[in-house]
């Protein structure tokens, strides 16, 4: 019978293979026993290998698996094949079985259907007892809510009737005082050593106090209708709180008394109503105070100025609030007294003092006067310092910060407009100078004596007076040093390009100028002389006392914002010294045009030589001793003596020289090549026709060659050459285009024997 179920068995494995895994071996995160767990998912299993072993692997191994179970399905069978076809042959009267045990369990189900009604009769009971008794709690709740409200406005009402009816009545003793006193004046003493005005405040502190616990219950059970019927007495009384409050408020005030006050704000704070105490206040002491020194000025004084000044107004203001507001702003800030939550400073005193100056003064707050504008908004930010002198911690300084007044007040200083005028004052003037067809001398360029801290040109001092200007006191706003820092170094590249461009003019010639820049076209050397020494004195006041200016006024910024302040600046400063080299380049390129005009002489050897019978030249030619007379007279003059460094003028020597030696070996060069060729031509000539002749060829190789005159004239003249270079300072053999240029007119006997002058 095992036959008739069959399956592939699996391929035997080899002889040899003694030491492989079996066949049905699994890998070691697969765990087959998982499947058998009773809490088993296989999403969850599925997706925690796929987190490390690829979807393919896996799907194989599963496959594996099911196969090797199959397998052991099928063994099983086999295996028991008998006991499992007599399975069914056993099950006798298997229906008779199921009607015994059907009697027994449908007794169990209507037993238990009978006891889950009952529970649910009970439990059903239990919630509606627990409801009923919710709902009796919050009756209760809500009816002591209604009976503490009726008691509570009842007794406001009481006390309140206690209060004086009017004004006139405070703080004279009155017969509705619930404090009965014989005494006349509220000042005077009471029994138990309290003047009435003081009993009174304290009986308006109690009050409050109940006020605060009227609030409380009418605004938890305010959808009560009794709570709403009782609504109108509620705010009648406070209404009458508040009036009595307030009175006694401004009695204490008017007497100074701190008692009073501090019985006062607490009242206040009981119920709520900062606000008011602080408009009282603000009406009351500081409005009269104000007002009588914030008037406008409608006459100029001495010194110019308009009736907009805020200073001596703010000056005035101090004082006040020292003697008068003093005491008031001590008290808010007592330790542990829990009047923190006032604000007199910015509700009351700012405020009003706002108010004030939008109404008297509002030109105050124009940036149309720079100068004034500033000096107002510095006067105003001290003012405000003066007031956080009064605030007792740092978190109370922050909240004055962020009162809406204070920020209301600060939004009247318009500094980005403000900034914007002193831009338009500070780079048009530069601009205006830059725009100038011409060099403007501010110094007496002939003067003997060294100028090297000055400057000398206008466009110079426009810069730094403009740099300057950006830091001055009375130009600076400490807020926007960031615009002002940009605007430093845009001067700083704007002096810059102007000179790059006007470098960039001079190389294209006339032909389309760009504007402020024509002078370059006709500058002479001297001219470019006074602008390498501005650009030095420039750097060095930039680099030196310039940023340690700056750095002073921005002391109180981090680390890292100076840091990157003293790089801008020394970045901006490094720029001017950019371009020295081109205006070096270009005073070089002006004398060496001058010298290569006697150089061109050079032309008149191969005249002179050339087919002619004369001798051997025995001294250099004329044209040499001119050829740096161009340089000397730039260097000898009063221009390059006063402004020039050493350093410079040894520069501008040897990149001078330099320049004409190379341009003098460039001519002779090519004089001497065209001599030679024209010689070598010659001569083939004169060789055939001495051969067609008959004659013999070598009657004239005893003769010098008129190059050979022409070298030889020309040796003697780089070695005066070499000696005026010596004379100016220049050692002719440190120059490599003058070795060059002995390479190619010196004798034979003479090339590898280098004269040193």
């Amino acid at each position: 019978m095992s036959d008739l179920i069959t399956t592939a068995s699996p391929p035997p494995r080899s002889a040899t293979d003694l030491f492989s895994d079996p066949q049905d071996s699994h890998p070691l995160w697969f765990k087959p026993s998982l499947f058998l767990s009773p809490n088993f998912d296989s999403e969850s299993y599925i997706s925690e290998l796929r987190t490390f072993v690829p979807f393919d692997t896996l799907r194989s191994e599963l496959r594996s698996h099911l196969a090797s179970l199959n397998r052991e399905l099928v063994d099983l069978i086999n295996r028991d094949y008998a006991d499992f076809v007599n399975l069914s042959t056993k099950l006798v009267d298997v229906d008779a079985a199921v009607v015994r045990m059907r009697a027994p369990l449908l007794e169990l189900r209507e037993k238990i259907v009978g006891f889950r009604g009952s529970v649910e009769a009970v439990l059903f009971a239990l919630r509606s007892g627990l409801q009923q008794r919710s709902d009796a709690a919050a009756a209760r709740e809500d009816l002591e809510s209604l009976l503490n409200t009726f008691h509570l406005v009842s007794k406001v009402e009481k006390l309140i009737k206690g209060l004086p009816s009017s004004p006139s009545d405070w703080p004279k003793d009155d017969a509705n005082l619930i404090v009965k006193s014989s005494m006349n004046d509220g000042n005077s003493l009471q029994q138990d050593g309290t003047t009435m005005r003081e009993t009174l405040s304290t009986h308006l502190e109690r009050i409050a106090s109940e006020m605060n616990r009227l609030k409380f219950y009418t605004t938890h059970k305010q959808n009560l209708p009794f709570i709403k019927n009782m609504e109108k007495r509620s705010q009648s009384a406070s209404m009458q709180l508040d009036a009595s409050l307030g009175h006694c408020f401004i009695d204490g005030l008017n007497n100074r008394d701190e008692s009073v006050l501090y019985n006062c704000l607490r009242a206040y704070a009981a119920i709520d109503n900062t606000n008011s105490a602080e408009e009282i206040y603000r009406t009351t002491i500081v409005a009269p105070l104000v007002m009588k020194f914030v008037t406008h000025e409608t006459s100029v004084d001495a010194a110019g100025t308009s009736g907009n000044e805020l200073e001596k107004d703010y000056k005035q203001i101090k004082h006040c609030i020292e003697q008068n507001c003093k005491m008031l702003l001590d008290i808010c800030s007592t330790d542990k007294s829990g009047l923190h939550v006032f604000n007199f400073l910015a509700n009351s005193i700012l405020k009003e003092v706002l108010w004030a100056i939008q109404k008297v003064k509002p030109g105050a707050f124009s940036p149309g006067r720079p100068t004034e504008f500033l000096k107002n908004y510095k006067a105003s930010l001290d003012f405000l310092a003066y007031l956080e002198g009064y605030c007792p911690s740092m978190s109370a300084v922050t909240k004055f910060r962020s009162e809406a007044v204070y920020i209301e007040f600060m939004k009247q200083w318009n500094v980005g407009v403000y900034f914007s005028l002193r831009f338009q004052e500070i780079a048009g003037a530069l601009e205006s100078a830059l725009t100038s067809a011409s060099l403007v001398i501010i110094q007496d360029s002939n003067s003997d004596q060294p100028k090297s801290h000055s400057l000398t040109l206008s466009q110079s001092a426009s810069l730094l007076e403009s740099l300057r200007s950006c830091w001055k006191e009375d130009v600076l706003v400490f807020s926007a040093a960031d615009k002002f820092l940009r605007l430093t170094l845009q001067l700083l590249s704007r002096y810059s390009n102007w000179l790059s461009s006007a470098l960039t003019t001079r190389k294209m010639g006339n032909a389309n100028p760009i504007p402020g820049c024509e002078w370059a076209v006709s500058a002479t050397p001297d001219d470019f002389v006074y602008v390498i020494h501005d650009i030095n004195c420039l750097a060095s006041e930039v680099c030196g006392n310039y940023i340690g200016h700056v750095m002073q006024l921005l002391s109180s910024c981090s680390t890292e914002v100076l840091d990157l302040v003293r790089q801008s600046i020394l970045h901006g400063g490094e720029s001017l010294k950019n371009v020295l080299p081109s205006v070096s380049s270009t005073i070089i390129e002006v004398i060496v045009d001058k010298s290569v005009e006697d150089l061109r002489q050079l032309k008149g050897i191969t005249a002179t030589y050339r087919m002619t019978n004369k001798p051997l030249p025995t001294r250099h030619s004329p044209y040499v001793t001119g050829i740096l007379r161009p340089l000397k007279a730039f260097l000898d003059g009063d221009k390059a003596s006063n402004y020039l460094t050493p350093e410079t003028r040894q520069e501008l020597l040897l990149g001078t020289v330099t320049e004409i030696t190379r341009r003098y070996y460039e001519l002779t060069s090519d004089l001497v090549n065209v001599a030679r060729k024209t010689e070598s031509s010659l001569q083939r000539i004169r060789q055939g026709a001495q051969r067609r002749a008959g004659a013999s060829s070598d009657v004239s190789d005893h003769n010098i060659s008129d190059t050979d005159k022409m070298c030889m004239q020309l040796f003697l003249d780089i070695q005066e050459y070499g000696r005026n270079l010596a004379a100016v300072g220049v050692k002719a053999a440190d120059i490599p285009a003058y070795r060059s240029l002995w390479q190619c007119v010196a004798p034979a006997d003479k090339r590898n024997e280098f004269i040193s002058f």
